[in-house]
This record gives C-alpha cells, sequence and structure tokens, in this order.
C-alpha cells in the first residue's frame, strides 16, 4: 500500500510541475542545520499527540540528531517552488527488528513542493510542503515522504531565511522509521530572475 502511495505522490508531483506555465523563476542556493527527532514521533504513535502534550514530553534537543544540509530551491509559479535538500549527519538510526550498536553516517535526499501563502513580494512566507526522499544508512536504503510546514523570510531580496519542520513516514518500513525533521538555513540567490 505504501509503495502505490508514494507512486502516486510522484506521479502527482511531476504532473503538477509540468502542468505549470514555463515562466522560470528565481532559483536560490543555501546551508541549513537541521534536527531529527525519532523519539517524539515514537512517543506519539505509542500513545496520542494530546497524551504529548498534556504530558510535555516532546524530546529535548539531546535526545536528537544533528546534521548538514545543502539546500537548493526554484520558483516554479508565483506561490509554488521546487525545494531539494541534501544532508548528512552521524546517528544511530533505529529500524525494525535489527539492532544497530554503533553511530554512522546518514546520508539523505528529499524532493519537495512548497506551497507557499503569499508570493516573494512579502518579506514572510508561510508554506505547506510534501515531497519524497530517500537515505542511505551503512548498507541499508530508504524511502520516506516528508510532509511538514515551513516559514520563509525574505531579507532585502538577498537572502532568504528559511524555517521547516515536517513528519517522514517510512515508505520502506524495514529501513526507515517515523520521525521529525526540523531545519533552519539561509539560502542565496544564484543565477539570473527571469
Amino acid at each position: 500500500m505504501k509503495k502505490f502511495l508514494l507512486l502516486v505522490a510522484f506521479a502527482s508531483t511531476v504532473s503538477y510541475v509540468q502542468a505549470q506555465d514555463t515562466q522560470k523563476g528565481s532559483q536560490t542556493l543555501g546551508v541549513s542545520f537541521y534536527l531529527n527527532d525519532f523519539a517524539t514521533a515514537s512517543r506519539i504513535r505509542t500513545t496520542s499527540l494530546n497524551t504529548v502534550i498534556a504530558n510535555k514530553t516532546f524530546s529535548p534537543i539531546g535526545e536528537m540528531s544533528a546534521g548538514l544540509a545543502v539546500n537548493y530551491a526554484k520558483q516554479m509559479r508565483a506561490k509554488t517552488s521546487f525545494a531539494a535538500s541534501l544532508g548528512i549527519s552521524g546517528m544511530r538510526y533505529p529500524m525494525t527488528g535489527r539492532v544497530i550498536n554503533k553511530s554512522s553516517s546518514l546520508l539523505e535526499f528529499s524532493a519537495a513542493l512548497n506551497f507557499m501563502m503569499t508570493t516573494d513580494e512579502y518579506y514572510v512566507q508561510p508554506y505547506l510542503t510534501l515531497g519524497v526522499g530517500g537515505h542511505k544508512y551503512g548498507p541499508h536504503y530508504g524511502v520516506f515522504l516528508p510532509a511538514g510546514l515551513g516559514l520563509k523570510l525574505n531579507i532585502f531580496s538577498e537572502a532568504n531565511l528559511f524555517i521547516t519542520s515536517n513528519y517522514r513516514v517510512p515508505v520502506t518500513n524495514e529501513t526507515a522509521s517515523y520521525h521529525f525533521q526540523h531545519m533552519i538555513g539561509v539560502a542565496a540567490p544564484i543565477g539570473k530572475k527571469k
């Protein structure tokens, strides 16, 4: 079922992008710092979101694993952009049915569409994000679907500060786990705006 949902999400994304007009927008390249939060996602799945909120059992930063990423974004339409991220972190990735005894590098890539609430003429742009991603951890490969919220701050049309938080739903249950990823970064325009 999850493979079918992945195929539908990918086909919808491709058809949506192809249906856009041919006007090309601005492109940005940036760097970001992120935190992967597996513990909060596990607590929500074993109890409920209400319980986690009521008991204030969100993970402290010490329980999260940190990473760095390179980010690329391209404006597709006035309120739609394509975003890609390539990140690396060191951690013990929790996998169902496997005991991971030592930390290793987690290399992950994601591609998403950001649906902005405002155009880039505004300094503040809240957005929804939906995409697909994959990771490599040691000999294991996994696929996930990230969905979440973000906020982009335009700084005098010279740079962007972006904050994104997404929930990553595994498609490959054996090698991927439910988790949150919280990211903050800066990006600057590249090339010429057309």
